[in-house]
């Protein structure tokens, strides 16, 4: 059964993005469910809720009306917050998928340092389920879903940039969640 939150997530996300951004919306839907079989997995109650909405929402951002800057873990968070969502949900829409690193190179890292950085299992498993999951929603291995970034964006796109300089980190980041994945398997 869906958490409440989880449920408001996703009507707010469905509201914004099915209509104006159905491919995107695609992409939302298959991380957001990944990100709840995530949650069941890994987490106590709590952090699978928050890790359900903040999946829901990570792109908000992008939808008309709510875009501002340019920047859609800016916008979407300044959305949410505007519109008084869970702080938490907040921060990791704000920072998903090592936004703050993208920030420094769009001279916006002030106006995302007001959220505060969530690192952790959380952070970890919201990264992942969007780094492997594709623009229509199909399953990747994290690797080559940075190269489809790449290839999408082009090489002098400031998102191919950041791409490059982080891929360490964000790889670290989903293997962290394949061991997390392992230790919590039942052991035959």
């Amino acid at each position: 059964m869906q958490d409440l939150l989880a449920k408001q997530a996703e009507e707010i996300a469905s509201a914004h993005l099915a209509d104006a951004l159905p491919v995107r919306w695609k992409h939302v839907q298959a991380v957001a469910h990944k990100a709840e079989r995530l949650g069941a997995m890994l987490f106590d109650a709590e952090d699978a809720r928050i890790l359900a909405a903040a999946a829901w929402l990570h792109d908000i951002g992008y939808a008309p009306g709510i875009a501002d800057t340019g920047f859609h873990p800016l916008d979407g968070a300044r959305w949410l917050q505007r519109n008084g969502f869970d702080e938490r949900v907040v921060s990791l829409v704000a920072h998903h998928s090592y936004a703050r690193f993208e920030a420094e190179q769009r001279g916006m890292q002030d106006a995302l340092r007001s959220f505060p950085f969530e690192d952790g299992p959380v952070f970890d498993a919201l990264l992942y389920a969007d780094m492997s999951t594709g623009p229509q929603g199909q399953d990747f291995e994290v690797a080559e879903r940075l190269d489809e970034i790449v290839a999408r964006y082009g090489k002098d796109h400031v998102v191919t940039q950041f791409i490059e300089r982080r891929k360490p980190s964000i790889l670290a980041a989903a293997e962290r969640v394949k061991e997390r994945l392992k230790q919590a398997a039942p052991t035959p």
